[in-house]
């Protein structure tokens, strides 16, 4: 067997050396792809992370809370009057008519009660009824025309009287008679007549008392 030259065992020895090279280079890129995995960065989802600019969410402290600002005092409200607080009488402008002279009734309206109260005091609620005896001659509301509602309120502790009278005809009244021009005229000569009144539904207790000449 013929004896291999020198070169020859140099380029075996130089092939097995770069051959262990090249399989510890294999090696140390396989444990680097183990370790770092750098696939993962570009198939996993980034996580979220929070912004500067997200505005926190947080739960206001007693000493955060805005304090409720004071609210203004109420005024109680003022109520409407009670029969046991009112006094209702009915006023005349004379006791005595001489014949042709017509009575002018007005109201009085007295606040007995401690406190300021309200009542409708218009037309709406008002009605005079004159009557001799049992015989009812006339009333305001037989032929009333544009009642009209006006509430009012009546201090406590003070009387008030009505400014515009109604006046009396001196006639007996109906409502199948107000545009008849010849109705039936109340007897003079000293005749007595009683006026009662009532306003807001509260009735004069007492009547006032006229004499027609």
């Amino acid at each position: 067997m013929p004896r291999r030259s020198a070169a020859v065992y140099r380029r075996r020895r130089l092939v097995v050396v770069i051959g262990l090279i090249l399989l510890v280079a294999a090696i140390g890129v396989g444990i680097w792809l183990l370790i770092a995995k750098p696939w993962a960065a570009a198939d996993a989802s980034p996580k979220p992370t929070s912004s500067s600019s997200e505005t926190p969410t947080t739960t206001p402290t007693d000493s955060e809370s805005p304090s409720p600002s004071p609210s203004a005092e109420q005024t109680p409200a003022i109520v409407a009057c009670e029969a046991n607080d009112v006094e209702v009488a009915a006023v005349t402008d004379a006791e005595t008519y001489a014949a042709g002279v017509l009575p002018k009734l007005s109201i009085s309206l007295t606040n007995k009660g401690t406190e300021d109260c309200t009542l409708d005091v218009g037309s709406t609620t008002q009605v005079f009824t004159i009557s001799s005896g049992a015989d009812v001659w006339w009333r305001s509301t037989d032929c009333q025309e544009n009642p009209s509602s006006m509430i009012a309120t009546l201090t406590a502790g003070t009387t008030v009287t009505s400014k515009d009278p109604v006046t009396w005809d001196r006639t007996r009244s109906s409502v199948e008679t107000c545009d008849q021009e010849n109705r039936q005229r109340a007897p003079g000569g000293g005749a007595s007549y009683h006026v009662e009144v009532s306003i807001g539904g509260f009735t004069s207790v007492t009547t006032t008392q006229i004499l027609l000449y």
